[in-house]
């Protein structure tokens, strides 16, 4: 091993896109008067509208708001959007899309990569996601998930990808940038951890960035994967 790289110490892990499966859950609540199609449709769009109302809050200096509410509101968006949608959305079906956001299931390849980073490398694990603290505690639980902590936005008081938030991460770890990895599908992520002099791992998932340029997300990254099968391989391959 080279004597000149950085012994890595923790992964990073973006959750929700990254980690979670969230398109199949929330496909299963939305209205039945809606086809397939048009229900996975809904989901990714509403799925981009969260992306960037955080976005616009980060531009804005705004403070972290609770994921639920921000959801509600992106839904009202959403369906602003879709009038012909709006009759099928009861009240009670509105409360369960937001709550379904609560309840989600792990990718398949996921529990076998954290546990080769936790157990074979012997490597921390944790969650680094905008979001509250609850979200992260409901869907650790209903994924069976294990990470040895979890740092939300509400925690941190700032989303991801502002610097201030992979600085106090950081801060609170007593840890080097050069100690950790950065593992997202979400490029935006990723960009914030590589100003802040993290290594950066790009989980492709086909539920994200649906808007982004891959080849260029290729070539930013450090590592570039289409699932974690391989990403204690690559994490051991960037200690050198």
């Amino acid at each position: 091993m080279s004597g000149n790289k950085p012994q890595i110490k923790a992964v990073l892990f973006d959750f929700m896109g990254t980690c979670l499966y969230w398109h199949t859950t929330i496909v299963q609540v939305l209205p039945k008067e809606l086809t397939e199609d048009q229900k996975s449709h809904f989901a990714l769009n509403w799925r981009q509208t969260y992306f960037d109302t955080n976005a616009a809050r980060i531009r804005n200096n705004q403070p972290p708001e609770d994921i639920d509410e921000t959801h509600r509101r992106t839904l009202d968006v959403m369906l602003d959007q879709h009038p012909d949608f709006k009759p099928f959305f009861t009240d009670a079906i509105r409360q369960e899309a937001i709550a379904a956001w609560h309840r989600q299931k792990a990718w398949s390849d996921v529990p076998e990569a954290l546990r080769k980073i936790r157990e074979e490398l012997g490597l921390e694990a944790f969650v680094h996601a905008n979001g509250t603290t609850r979200l992260q505690l409901d869907l650790v639980k209903y994924s069976g998930l294990q990470y040895d902590m979890l740092f939300s936005s509400q925690l941190l008081g700032c989303y991801k990808p502002a610097p201030e938030s992979y600085e106090k991460v950081l801060v609170m770890l007593k840890l080097k940038p050069e100690d950790c990895v950065m593992v997202a599908a979400h490029e935006y992520d990723l960009r914030g951890a590589r100003e802040a002099g993290m290594k950066t791992v790009y989980i492709r998932r086909w539920t994200d960035d649906i808007h982004e340029d891959q080849g260029a997300i290729r070539e930013a990254n450090d590592v570039y994967l289409e699932d974690m099968q391989g990403l204690h391989q690559a994490i051991l391959e960037l200690q050198g």
